[in-house]
């Protein structure tokens, strides 16, 4: 009910705006919209008035008091235009506690405090607040107008004083409160934006709807990389709506995935299709694949002439007026520059709700774009302090009840500010924020939390159709800096963060290697498509040296495409190699068959071709320490395309080297290429041709080895497709081999083995130390498990049973990943053999469990990964083998498992660990079958260090603990818990007959073989670990 008996001509016309204290209306009512901090005009309420009549209250909203005592929040005031006078209930404040007091010619209004807030004398019987009498207290729409003024030019990302008071006069965005245009000069704009003259009025748009021309540009490089290594963005705008879109890219090469990725999110959000896009003539732009991508989706490309940037004008503008905003802001608030890419998104989100001369009427890009007009009440000041309410149910009773941080943006998942908590190592999304809009963090002097990592930003596609600020707000900002995140989802792990303070404690020179590593990273990683490398000038150079290999070779004649033939596709291959430091050596971009579409039996017979095992090389190892020689590496570059084809096959032209002119004719290929079926054996029919030819002999034992002997010397060749190691008892023989091979093939020698498969080979005069320290931290880091606390053991003795828990893990993929790691990184490591293979028995289907056991081995891992194992020079080296087995160890099917370890000298060289394949009966049965089995390592590690050099005339020496067991060897004795013993076993009977083998008993204490078939306990297990060499590089 409002009841006022002020009479229409109690108050001048000049007390217009005067504010009246009356007793008999039931809320706070204005007619003015611009006295409002907040307003929620969804809150429509029915008013009836003194005469009967009912009126209608259009809103509902805040505003503040400013006076000598301070500055008051009078909430829940009614906008009711058409209102005759600005009522102040009496009953609406005491209902809120304030005590409204009435005296002789006057009226005292106290706070629930009972502190004096207004004194208020009455005039002609009412008690008016009078907006030009500077003896009263003071009604106003903030503070401080000029503040007010202040405030919205830094919420409105500094946008132009001449705009702010379009935007008032118009009415182009909702909500945006009346205040005096401050023009006072703005220190951060001075600082931030370009200082020119104006330019000449801005074309209008002549399209007639949204997507039928789209103006685009690339922007950077960046003086420094955002938080995610960004050094560019590409912005698209829509020529009818203005609309803006920025995405963010670490090259330029990423443009044509971005276009992508932009045309099907706003082809599927408008319903129309991109008619023309008009960009400069830069190479991103203009690559094969662009054209062909704008051609196949019936886009008129238009490129500008070079050096005339005018024509793009508008992706120009839009550019210089995003960045002039974002250095504003990160000025304003004293910003870190790797928060650019925060800024520029941001800036971006600002102008699609700004108006734009370029549009005939008064609305702004986003209006256009969505049909709605856009409210600005939720903008707040980017970068001020702020402070985010902890939900009750995430804190406990004690707890803060808020957090701590640093506004950088809206949130385009959802409707919330992104927040940067400086507690804590996250951004959250969250609605209930107070801000500190005259404040900002100190970033240079102000402690912070001594892990404080900052946030490195995630690339996502974001459709923010229907998203806002609690507020109705369309904003299109694509691939902006950060994922949006739930509290629960968004702390970041080591990759996601640098650890800025743990970089500022060191030492110069560690800064810089900290800095090199850190490069090394950003550069180590790959392209995938051939759009994304191709304006990187080092994968260019890349692909140039790759077609000239390819021509050299005379590996394909141009011809015209035959009919009734399989022509096959190509594609590019990137891979950045690096040395045993993880430093990137060779960018390297090959070209590839898709071989997946030949035909057994018309494009590819055969396709096998061997490579030398792990065996071999720690086999070569080995004999190179006791033999004291060197060893050297050499890589074939392009080394299939040197393989003669025997069949008619025809492949596509490349992308990117396509003739002009001869676009229809394909490729008729003489030699092989990488990606073909027959390559691998292409490839080493022609070496293996070479090596025959030239005097080696391949050897019987592993057909990738090769050795070439004179009356005195020896020279060793071990390949693995186009790696090659040398070896051998004399330095000229090797450079000879070396110079005719680079004679004939193209070669990089790479010197002295050091990396090789993932395992370091450290060469001194002590011998050699293989490792794989570098791919076990990888590992690591791959699942997490670089800051877990390390273990002693990879197994603990009290978790082998195999019953209890059933539970499937559910991510078998990620399972059967750390299993294939670890079994990798029994290269070098015997002391993982055992738990890799019984990890891998579970690869089809694992359990929890399993999934535990192997986190466990990775903490494992943790402590160890320095480990490796020593070849040294030792005198009268013998070959010796040592197998056990641990009967029955399986409780799901009670078969036993299999393990032996063989040396040369001191060093471990070879090792296995396998469950048997049938149940042994006893325990002798159980020893037998791993004897069997060591036996046949035995034979084919004797026949291959006499080929390579190291002569072992006597029979192989086997210790087995086990006295029935080497009975039953050398005995060909038939009874009743041996008849059944398959035949297959039997055979290490004849070879200790023949001497090929030599059976020895040993102390089950002195079984190394012991740590290949159980878990062990930690004491057992340092002893194994430590007889077997399994160690850091010794000083």
């Amino acid at each position: 009910m409002l009841f006022s008996a002020v009479e229409e001509d109690t108050l001048s016309k000049e007390d217009n705006e005067a504010w009246l204290v009356d007793s008999g209306c039931t809320n706070h009512m204005t007619k003015e919209s611009k006295y409002f901090t907040t307003l929620d005009r969804s809150k429509r309420i029915s008013i009836k008035v003194g005469n009967g009549q009912s009126v209608m209250a259009s809103g509902k909203g805040d505003i503040q008091v400013s006076t000598n005592r301070g500055i008051h929040i009078i909430k829940d005031i009614l906008l009711v235009p058409g209102l005759a006078r600005n009522l102040l209930s009496v009953s609406q404040m005491i209902s809120n506690g304030y005590r409204v007091i009435f005296e002789e010619n006057k009226c005292i209004v106290e706070n629930p405090q009972r502190k004096r807030i207004l004194n208020i004398k009455m005039s002609d019987k009412i008690f008016p607040i009078k907006w030009n009498n500077s003896e009263e207290r003071v009604f106003v729409a903030l503070e401080d107008k000029e503040d007010e003024s202040k405030r919205w030019h830094r919420r409105l990302g500094h946008v132009n004083y001449d705009k702010m008071e379009a935007m008032q006069k118009s009415e182009v965005v909702e909500n945006l409160p009346k205040f005096t245009v401050s023009k006072e000069v703005c220190d951060s704009c001075e600082r931030g934006k370009q200082t020119r003259r104006s330019f000449p009025k801005k074309s209008q748009s002549k399209t007639n709807k949204v997507l039928e021309l789209i103006h685009s540009d690339v922007c950077g490089p960046m003086q420094t990389p955002s938080m995610n290594g960004n050094k560019y963005f590409v912005l698209f705008i829509d020529d009818h709506s203005r609309m803006a879109w920025v995405y963010f890219i670490k090259n330029k090469s990423e443009v044509l995935s971005k276009f992508r990725t932009f045309k099907a999110l706003v082809e599927k959000q408008s319903g129309n299709c991109i008619k023309q896009l008009r960009t400069d003539g830069g190479g991103e732009f203009v690559s094969k694949e662009f054209i062909k991508l704008c051609q196949e989706a019936g886009i008129h490309k238009q490129n500008t002439t070079p050096y005339s940037p005018q024509q793009n004008g508008v992706a120009e503008r839009k550019n210089r007026t995003i960045m002039e905003m974002a250095r504003a802001m990160l000025v304003d608030q004293a910003l870190p520059n790797t928060f650019w890419a925060e800024a520029v998104a941001t800036s971006v989100y600002i102008q699609n709700i700004l108006p734009s001369k370029s549009l005939e009427e008064d609305v702004t890009p986003l209006e256009i774009w969505s049909g709605r007009k856009q409210r600005v009440e939720h903008l707040r000041v980017f970068g001020c302090l702020c402070y985010v309410q902890v939900p009750i149910e995430k804190r406990r009773k004690l707890d803060d009840k808020s957090k701590r941080g640093v506004f950088i943006g809206y949130s385009s998942e959802s409707k919330g500010y992104r927040i940067l908590l400086l507690d804590e190592e996250k951004i959250e999304v969250s609605r209930d924020v107070i801000f500190d809009e005259e404040k900002s963090w100190d970033w240079e002097k102000k402690e912070v939390k001594k892990n404080f990592i900052l946030p490195i930003e995630t690339e996502s596609s974001r459709n923010q159709q229907d998203q806002g600020v609690d507020a109705n707000i369309d904003t299109q900002v694509e691939d902006g800096e950060g994922g949006d995140q739930s509290e629960e989802e968004s702390p970041l792990g080591p990759r996601g963060f640098r650890l800025i303070n743990e970089l500022m404690q060191r030492s110069d020179d560690e800064n810089e290697m900290a800095l090199t590593h850190e490069m090394c990273l950003i550069m180590t990683e790959e392209p995938q498509f051939f759009d994304e490398a191709v304006n990187e000038k080092a994968w260019r150079e890349a692909m140039e040296e790759e077609i000239r290999m390819i021509e050299k070779n005379g590996t394909w004649q141009m011809v015209k495409k035959p009919k009734d033939k399989n022509i096959i596709s190509v594609k590019w291959i990137y891979r950045l190699k690096t040395n045993a430091n993880g430093e990137p050596i060779k960018h390297k971009a090959r070209l590839v068959a898709r071989g997946f579409t030949q035909e057994y039996g018309v494009d590819y017979l055969e396709t096998f071709a061997p490579v030398s095992r792990h065996d071999t090389i720690r086999t070569l190892l080995a004999v190179a320490a006791q033999k004291k020689w060197k060893l050297f590496q050499m890589d074939v570059k392009s080394a299939f395309l040197n393989g003669e084809l025997q069949e008619e096959i025809y492949v596509e032209q490349p992308p990117g080297f396509i003739r002009e002119g001869e676009e229809g004719k394909v490729l008729r290929l003489h030699k092989a290429l990488y990606g073909l079926k027959q390559a691998p054996r292409a490839w080493y029919g022609r070496i293996d041709g070479y090596f025959v030819k030239h005097g080696f002999k391949r050897s019987i034992n592993d057909a990738a080895l090769y050795v070439k002997k004179t009356l005195k010397e020896i020279l060793v060749v071990s390949l693995y497709v186009d790696d090659i190691i040398i070896t051998g008892s004399n330095l000229n023989l090797i450079n000879k081999f070396k110079d005719d091979m680079k004679r004939e093939f193209e070669m990089t020698d790479l010197g002295e083995l050091s990396y090789f498969l993932g395992m370091e080979i450290i060469q001194d005069e002590d011998g050699m130390f293989l490792s794989q320290k570098k791919y076990a931290r990888r590992l690591l880091e791959k699942f997490g498990m670089n800051e877990c606390k390390s273990l002693s053991t990879p197994l603990t003795t009290h978790g082998k049973s195999e019953k209890g828990d059933y539970e499937e893990f559910k991510d078998v993929t990620k399972y059967r990943s750390i299993v294939g790691g670890l079994l990798y990184l029994c290269a070098s490591r015997p002391d993982l053999m055992y738990a890799s293979s019984y990890l891998s028995r579970y690869m089809a289907k694992p359990l929890k469990r399993h999934y535990q056991e192997a986190k466990r081995v990775l903490r494992y891992v943790k402590g160890t990964t320095e480990y490796g194992v020593q070849f040294k020079s030792t005198q009268e080296p013998e070959l010796v083998g040592y197998p056990d087995s641990d009967w029955g160890g399986s409780v799901e099917d009670k078969k036993s498992t299999s393990g032996y370890v063989f040396t040369l000298g001191s060093a471990v060289f070879c090792w296995n660990s396998n469950k048997q394949k049938t149940v042994a009966q006893s325990t002798a049965e159980a020893e037998y079958i791993a004897v069997c089995a060591a036996t046949n390592q035995a034979i084919w590690l004797q026949r291959l260090v006499n080929e390579v050099g190291f002569k072992t005339e006597k029979g192989v020496k086997i210790y087995c603990d086990n006295k029935s067991a080497i009975a039953i060897g050398k005995n060909p004795v038939q009874h009743k818990r041996t008849k059944h013993i398959d035949i297959k076993y039997h055979f290490l009977r004849e070879a200790e007959q023949k001497g090929l083998i030599k059976l020895e008993h040993c102390p089950g204490e002195s079984q190394v073989a012991d740590i290949q078939t159980k878990p062990l306990t930690t004491s057992r297990f340092e002893d194994l670990k430590m007889k077997l060499g399994v160690h850091t590089k010794l000083n």
